[in-house]
């Protein structure tokens, strides 16, 4: 069935497949693989909006479909669509390579049609992305759904491009132009977050598969709901600070989705599926009162399926109490990095080590079921001594709270990158950062290399590559015996992490000796041969992933409730 436009996500190398890559833990601690196959919901507001203007969409993950089903051709896959326009996302920096072989595919098949990229990284590299011969325009900005809809008028009725904001594009000379980024829209409450776009989607094409966020969501979906675009914070290493939105998406201040439409989204999906649902955002940033409003919106609207708040910072009794009453229980998720105050100060963390302690405290005593709370390895001013001591200093975290109190701490590596537009990447002397990459395209090279330190575009003052590689491991085995030793997991979990951390952190140097191989027939020969070894290792590396997991039903179980949210989305109408 021909669409006007299709979103295609696409893995972040390609063909991941037919490269021998051992991936390491860089995706344990979010619910994709290292293959980053959950696209952005970008994808579903986008297509809500253009699907309301009359044109008819469709998202093909195909990502996910390459990881469902080694038979599964990619190629011949994207020879079959038919779409005016390809809207392809480089929104996460790890894509890079993916995106842009996925984009010289289409061009290969679909010559005539339009190739268009879009998200943050498309954003941030659009000078230098344009110049691609496979890419036709980059719709830049947070907030495109509007400029798509102007996009897809302009192209049927063969009208100005000039005109369409947001866009960086190629004329019929091959000469680039460059609109205003000048749709920055203050609030979102016109934005549709419309689960049931998709699920029409799914049944006008029959496929599910492609339509997937991740693999397994439909065994385990969860849903969420975005409270902001941009933010008002500001720490150093992250592409969605104040500061980075400033400089790539020409954003000065954040935009919020007022509270009653935030408990509206959730009605919405309650409708659909019982499924947990992720608030993106901390809710406090735009002042107790927002936050208030939307618990008490929540409250009457009945929301029953189980949400996950998040935190930018640390939470007072006051605030957990409002989240009891208005959800009974919840869950927290919460990112101080490290637990070296040091490390955090440096990051524009500003807050200590006992106000952690009290927020665990603060939840745990009213309403909170679940607290995930994430360090890293690899950030300014850490040492490998100081990485180790934020995870020896998790003992004192588990023992702050009640052996019954679900706390559970993670320690991963830093991002493979760090996030372009941060204050980090623009100035990495200043936060002690040396970078094996500054452009797209040496960042596309990174990622074929076939272990993750080699991918890793940083390194620091205080680590190095295989500093940070090492000490990622050596930190995840010292957290699980620590975990064990707290009672918080039996023997034989403790026993089956630490054998596959110290398997792979074998692995690691294996490669490591196999790289040293002068002949490249040998070398790529012997990186086959651990292949299959490395791939087991791919899901789950030094943490147990499963934690991550709200037990909920499938998609499937979902369906009578499917069929009466699609009823009552056309009366919402």
């Amino acid at each position: 069935m021909a669409s006007d436009i299709v979103f295609v996500h696409a893995p972040s190398v390609y063909d991941f497949r037919k490269k021998p890559i051992f991936y390491g833990p860089i995706s344990d601690v979010v619910p994709s693989s290292p293959v980053f196959e959950m696209y952005p919901v970008g994808f579903m507001t986008m297509s809500a909006h253009l699907e309301e203007a009359g044109y008819k969409t469709r998202i093909m993950n195909l990502a996910v479909r390459m990881l469902q089903s080694k038979k599964f051709n990619a190629e011949k896959e994207i020879k079959k669509l038919d779409a005016k326009v390809f809207a392809i996302d480089l929104h996460w920096m790890p894509h890079a390579h993916g995106a842009l072989e996925i984009a010289k595919i289409v061009k290969k098949y679909h010559p005539d049609s339009i190739v268009e990229f879009g998200g943050f990284t498309s954003s941030y590299f659009r000078e230098e992305l344009i110049q691609r011969p496979e890419v036709d325009m980059i719709m830049c900005g947070d907030s495109t759904e509007i400029p798509h809809i102007r996009l897809m008028e302009s192209i049927i009725e063969g009208k100005d491009l000039s005109n369409v904001p947001n866009l960086t594009w190629k004329d019929k000379n091959g000469k680039v132009h460059f609109n205003e980024i000048s749709f920055i829209p203050e609030d979102l409450d016109w934005v549709k977050f419309d689960y049931g776009t998709v699920i029409r989607n799914v049944l006008r094409h029959r496929d599910l598969k492609s339509a997937l966020p991740w693999l397994g969501w439909d065994e385990l979906p969860l849903a969420s709901v975005f409270t902001v675009r941009g933010c008002s914070h500001n720490c150093a290493e992250c592409g969605g600070s104040a500061y980075a939105n400033k400089k790539v998406l020409c954003r000065s201040r954040p935009a919020f989705r007022s509270p009653e439409k935030i408990a509206e989204d959730m009605s919405a999906i309650q409708d659909y599926m019982k499924a947990p649902i992720f608030v993106i955002g901390d809710v406090r940033q735009a002042g107790n009162d927002y936050a208030e409003r939307m618990f008490k919106a929540i409250k009457e609207r009945g929301i029953k399926n189980h949400v996950a708040l998040e935190l930018f910072g640390p939470a007072n009794e006051e605030f957990c109490k409002m989240a009891e009453r208005a959800l009974g229980n919840y869950t927290l998720e919460f990112s101080p990095d490290s637990h070296d105050e040091k490390v955090r100060y440096a990051l524009g963390k500003n807050y200590d080590n006992s106000s952690i302690e009290r927020t665990l405290q603060n939840a745990f005593r009213n309403g909170c079921t679940r607290f995930d709370l994430f360090y890293m390895t690899g950030l300014p001013e850490q040492t490998r001594e100081s990485a180790m001591e934020s995870v020896k200093a998790s003992k004192g975290l588990w023992e702050a709270v009640e052996k019954k109190d679900a706390l559970f701490i993670y320690n991963a590596p830093f991002a493979p990158f760090v996030d372009p537009g941060s204050r980090a990447f623009e100035d990495p002397e200043r936060w002690g950062y040396r970078f094996f990459a500054r452009t797209l395209e040496e960042h596309r090279r990174l990622l074929d290399n076939p272990s993750w330190k080699h991918v890793l575009s940083y390194e620091t003052k205080w680590m190095s590559r295989d500093d940070i590689a090492e000490t990622s491991y050596d930190a995840a085995l010292e957290l699980a015996r620590i975990e064990h030793s707290c009672g918080r997991s039996s023997k034989e979990l403790y026993e089956s992490r630490a054998e596959r951390t110290v398997t792979a952190k074998m692995m690691l140097r294996k490669i490591d000796d196999i790289l040293l191989i002068s002949d490249a027939r040998e070398r790529e020969s012997a990186l086959w041969d651990v292949k299959e070894e490395g791939e087991k290792l791919m899901l789950s590396t030094i943490c147990n992933k499963k934690d991550l997991d709200w037990e909920t039903g499938s998609v499937f179980s979902n369906t009578p409730r499917i069929i009466t949210g699609l009823i009552r989305s056309v009366f919402r109408k």
